[in-house]
């Protein structure tokens, strides 16, 4: 955590210095149904910070630039090394991760901003509050997809299946996705949908096609490939694609997603004239 310091009346961008203070404006809500407004921040911000060092700041220092008392900013966070996805926000209107997002890096892209670092919740989720947004249609869609391996208990069941090095190395790719909802926030074809109720016939995403790929890939999982394909073949599978391709420029781990929606096209054209031929 940066040590406190007392803010100048402006913030300054010049990268070089040591040490700066850096204005932050921040869209924040008290609850999910609360009404939102935007507050400043003066933080000096050390060489190599990043903005969950700054949002802690703001936690032991929670002034505003007017000088009204305020409270810390929620957000969430758990690795701080761009493993969990769960500190995903949108950073001066790109969506991003906040622990891999540099103070340095962003001042240089907004040199023509004045140095002012804007914060706002992922728009295509319900905000629970202020930074903290609830990705739960997120996870029960990895669910409809039954994105994991199916296995006969937790007993030892011998060596599994050989794969080719070209096979592991396209997997693997694919399985470092970390759910962080990058993709999902910019996609035009995706939004934000509060009723559970309507979940299953709103649009899956890239990253939910891009784990069926994955597990349809291996060669235990590929018992699932069926149930899979049905999914992506119906309302809110890949027939809802737009195509626009956001998902693979934001993705922080550059995982080509618009390769496994091309695949999983692919797959389900073979599987519905395979299902048609055998009566299914």
């Amino acid at each position: 955590m940066v040590a406190p310091t007392t803010p100048s009346s402006r913030p300054e961008s010049n990268a070089g210095s040591a040490r700066r203070t850096v204005r932050f404006r921040i869209l924040r809500r008290d609850r999910p149904d609360g009404a939102t407004r935007w507050e400043e921040f003066d933080v000096p911000v050390e060489p190599g910070a990043n903005i969950i060092s700054c949002l802690q700041w703001i936690a032991a220092n929670p002034r505003t630039v007017d000088g009204r008392e305020s409270t810390p900013v929620v957000y969430d966070a758990g690795c701080l090394e761009e493993v969990c996805g769960s500190c995903t926000m949108v950073i001066n209107g790109r969506v991003r991760q906040s622990c891999s997002a540099l103070i340095d890096n962003l001042l240089t892209e907004q040199a023509s901003a004045g140095g002012v670092i804007t914060l706002e919740p992922m728009s295509k989720f319900p905000t629970l509050r202020d930074l903290s947004v609830d990705r739960a249609r997120f996870f029960d869609a990895l669910k409809r997809a039954k994105a994991w391996v199916p296995i006969d208990g937790t007993y030892s069941l011998g060596a599994g299946p050989k794969e080719s090095s070209k096979t592991q190395e396209t997997r693997y790719t694919l399985s470092t996705c970390m759910t962080c909802g990058c993709c999902l926030e910019a996609c035009p074809q995706y939004n934000q949908e509060e009723d559970a109720a309507k979940w299953p016939t709103s649009f899956l995403g890239a990253a939910v096609i891009s784990q069926a790929r994955l597990f349809n890939m291996h060669q235990t999982g590929a018992e699932l490939t069926g149930d899979r394909l049905d999914l992506m073949m119906g309302q809110g599978g890949i027939n809802d694609c737009g195509n626009s391709q956001n998902c693979v420029k934001v993705c922080p781990k550059e995982i080509p997603l618009t390769e496994s929606i091309a695949a999983i096209g692919r797959a389900t054209t073979v599987h519905a004239i395979k299902s048609f031929f055998s009566g299914r």
